[in-house]
Order: C-alpha cells, then sequence, then structure tokens
C-alpha cells in the first residue's frame, strides 16, 4: 500500500515537471490566436468607425480688451441722515409735514407750544421805545454835562440788556420749531400732536438720497489702486428690470487701514437724480485697476495645469493638438496668453479633460 502511494506522488511530481517544460510551447503555439483577439479589439477599437470622434466646443482667438478689476461687495447710504428732535421741551402742538414726502431745506415740520414766550416776548418789546427815549435824553443832557457819565452809561446798559432779553427769548422761541436742515425725503414720524417732546424724543428721520453714496472696503494689497477720482461700476437687483448697473466716482478714501479686518473703507458718490437706488441695499462693486488693449485671452476653464506648466487644446484638421502656454493677467472668468498663441488659433474650451493630442474631434459649436 505504501509502495503503491509513493509511485502516485512520484508520478504527479514528473507529470508536474513535464508540465512545466512544455508550458511555453503551448502558449507559445496557442498565443497567437490569443492575442489575435484583443489585438483585434483594439485595432477595431482604434479605428474611427467603432470610435466616434469627441464632440466639442470651439473659440478662434482674437484680441480684446482685458481689463483687471477689484471685485467686492458695498452698501449704498445716504448723502445726509439725522434724526430730528426738538431742543427744547414742550407739547407738540403741529405737525406740517406728510410722512414719505420731500421736504426743503428751512421747512417747518413741527411745532412746540410757545405761547408763554411769545407774551413774554411782546412784553419786552413794549418796552423798548422807552428805554430808547431814555438813553436819547440822556446823551441830550449829557452833552449839555447836565447829567454824570455813569448815569448815560447806566440808561445804556438797561436799553442793550432790554434788547437783549428780546433775542435771547426770540432764540428759545425758534427752539420751539422744528425745520429740516436740508433738502431731503421725510421718513415715519414717531409722536403725535399734544405729545410732550423733550430734546430726547426723536420726532423723525430727513433722508438725502440725491446723490447717494456708496461705501465698500479693499484689502490692503489693494489700497495703492484706488484714490480720489477713481471710477467704479456698481450692480444692483432690480425686481422690474434685473440687475441694473451704474457708474460712481470715489471721492473719499479712509485715513487710515482697519486692524482687525486689514481693509481700507472707500466711498464713492453718484448723482442719483432718479431716486432709483434706495439707502440700505447691497451692491456689487467693482473698480478697474489696469487695462490692457488688443490682449489675446483664453477662458479659464480651458487651461490644462499639468507638472509646473500650463497647456490648452487647439482644433486643427479634425484631432486636438496640446501646446503650453506662458500666462499673464488673471481676471475673474479670462486668462491672458503672453506666449504659446496666436490671433485666429482655434482653441477648444470643452472636454478638455478627455483630450489628447491626435484625438479626433468634432466642432459642436464655435465662436468667432
Amino acid at each position: 500500500m505504501r509502495k503503491k502511494i509513493r509511485w502516485s506522488v512520484i508520478t504527479l511530481i514528473v507529470l508536474f515537471i513535464i508540465g512545466m517544460i512544455a508550458y511555453p510551447s503551448i502558449r507559445k503555439h496557442f498565443g497567437k490566436d490569443e492575442t489575435a483577439g484583443p489585438a483585434g479589439a483594439s485595432a477595431q477599437s482604434d479605428s474611427p468607425y467603432r470610435r466616434p470622434a469627441l464632440n466639442i466646443n470651439a473659440e478662434i482667438l482674437r484680441p480684446q480688451e482685458l481689463t483687471d478689476k477689484i471685485i467686492t461687495i458695498g452698501t449704498a447710504i445716504p448723502d445726509e441722515e439725522v434724526d430730528l428732535s426738538f431742543e427744547t421741551s414742550g407739547k407738540i402742538v403741529a405737525i406740517y409735514f406728510k410722512e414719505g414726502t420731500h421736504v426743503g431745506k428751512g421747512d417747518l415740520l413741527a411745532k412746540i407750544n410757545d405761547k408763554p414766550m411769545q407774551a413774554q416776548l411782546k412784553k419786552l418789546e413794549a418796552e423798548v421805545p422807552l428805554a430808547r427815549d431814555r438813553v436819547y435824553r440822556q446823551r441830550a443832557l449829557l452833552e449839555k454835562d447836565a447829567v454824570s457819565q455813569e448815569a448815560f452809561e447806566q440808561v445804556t446798559t438797561d436799553y442793550e440788556k432790554l434788547m437783549a432779553d428780546i433775542e435771547l427769548v426770540k432764540a428759545n422761541i425758534l427752539q420751539t420749531e422744528l425745520r429740516a436742515p436740508f433738502d431731503g425725503i421725510i421718513g415715519l414720524r414717531s409722536v403725535s400732536e399734544g405729545a410732550y417732546a423733550t430734546p430726547s424724543t426723536q420726532i423723525v428721520k430727513l433722508t438725502k438720497v440725491s446723490p447717494i453714496k456708496i461705501e465698500f472696503s479693499i484689502n490692503e494689497s489693494h489700497a495703492s489702486d484706488v484714490s480720489e477720482g477713481t471710477p467704479i461700476i456698481f450692480r444692483l437687483e432690480n425686481s422690474e428690470r434685473g440687475m441694473r448697473e451704474y457708474r460712481a466716482k470715489v471721492y473719499a478714501v479712509e485715513s487710515k487701514m482697519d486692524l482687525s479686518t486689514r481693509t481700507m473703507r472707500v466711498r464713492a458718490t453718484y448723482p442719483n437724480e432718479r431716486e432709483e437706488v434706495q439707502p440700505g441695499r447691497y451692491v456689487s462693486v467693482e473698480v478697474s485697476k489696469h487695462e490692457i488693449k488688443n490682449a489675446l485671452t483664453v477662458p479659464s476653464e480651458a487651461i490644462i495645469p499639468e507638472m509646473g506648466r500650463n497647456i490648452v487644446y487647439l482644433y486643427g484638421a479634425g484631432e486636438a493638438k496640446y501646446t503650453e502656454i506662458v500666462t499673464g493677467l488673471r481676471t475673474e472668468s479670462r486668462v491672458q496668453v503672453l506666449e504659446g498663441l496666436a490671433e485666429g488659433d482655434t482653441l477648444i474650451t470643452t472636454g478638455v479633460m478627455q483630450l489628447r493630442s491626435g484625438l479626433k474631434v468634432t466642432i459642436d459649436n464655435i465662436t468667432q
């Protein structure tokens, strides 16, 4: 039994050795047919009849104006704005303005009871003729040396005090009147007639919206690019007309950088003659830094960064061909090309990650 098992093991070992020796010849004999399938499939897959050309969009490169811009967010603020209140205390006896309307500088808006002061003014003004006559008579007597200089100065002082008291009462009466300090739009009032007002009582807000100011901030790296007179473009959404674009001009820059944000506040002014820009609106602000005439540019999405270089694909004779480029100025959507492309080249702008040099492509849409 043991002898039989031994011979079986020896037989298996011999057969294994023979198989190892014969395997290369068998593989060589049948390999041609095995490899013929994949090779043929590869050849067929490389055939234009089996692999369709890639559909792409392209752009014919033309020189254009390129502008380097700063894009940020700003706020529309009124040219002037104030919370109006009386300078004195008293009961409000009249309100003359209509909420939400335009008022002019100096217009009377509201009135506090001034009857006691008016009575006091009337009393003082009644004393003026007598005081003036006393001064006149004392001056005539002084010229004749009939009275002393001291007596003349006394009546003169009394007269001047009386006139000063009258001016003081008139000033107090003016404090009972609330007048518009500038042209603007009156807001919603916070009090009614008959209410008791003090200097701390806010009566109404007055806002000047023409012109209007645009306030925004810039990073310290752009601080030297913005100064008085720099033109800006700001945009805001209008429910009726969609996104609207307006042009304004910088009139002031903050004197120092904000240490916490490392930004600098800037204000521009827009005439706003039609008052279509309301205070408090968020706006998109665009500041132009540099303008380059006749720049050759490509869409940023058409560039493929590869091993420290930038490449793009051009279309030629139905195929994609890659080329290396040297880039310059960048904007939010375009990149300036300094070397590697020429005017009239057909740049492939879509499907760039699927491209390789020599790949068959078909143009679906081309931008002139």
